[in-house]
């Protein structure tokens, strides 16, 4: 074996050690939890969640006037009485910024379904770009409550 293949090959191993055997789980990054998607406020509890829109049905896009696309992240909140889970209206308001600092106009709609129990939840949508992570300031005051309850959650989108 001459000098060049001596040292590709030994490269080589010195490379394959490094990336570590099966028993060895210190170069594997542990997975990460997901974050919470609801919080309690008192007598209610909030749920929200985002996601880009080209995950929704085409139907329930055209139905609600979202644009689907890799490119634009949906908020949906809802707000459920605690005592019998029944979802109650109430005021929304979202500051939504990404880690630069940029803010993202995010303007909430309520959305109301009749069904055996009336559903209400509130949607709002933002331009993202690949890799964006937004932090989403969220201010709810159930009707028939005070006070202002604020959380905040945040969230990674992936276009590409």
């Amino acid at each position: 074996m001459n000098t060049r293949a001596l040292l590709i090959s030994l490269s080589s191993l010195a490379l394959l050690s490094a990336c570590g055997g099966p028993g060895d789980k210190a170069n594997i990054p542990e997975a990460q939890p997901a974050g919470s998607t609801s919080a309690d406020i008192g007598n209610h509890i909030v749920h929200f969640s985002a996601q880009t829109t080209d995950q929704l049905p085409p139907a329930i896009a055209r139905e609600y006037n979202i644009v689907r696309s890799k490119n634009r992240a949906m908020l949906n909140i809802s707000v459920l009485r605690k005592a019998d889970s029944v979802p109650v209206t109430a005021e929304v308001s979202v500051n939504t910024v990404n880690l630069t600092g940029q803010l993202k106009n995010v303007t909430m709609r309520k959305i109301e379904e009749p069904g055996d129990i009336l559903a209400i939840y509130y949607i709002g949508d933002t331009t993202v770009a690949n890799r964006e992570v937004l932090n989403f300031d969220i201010s709810i005051r159930p009707d028939g409550e005070t006070e202002v309850s604020k959380l905040r959650f945040q969230r990674e989108f992936y276009s590409d």
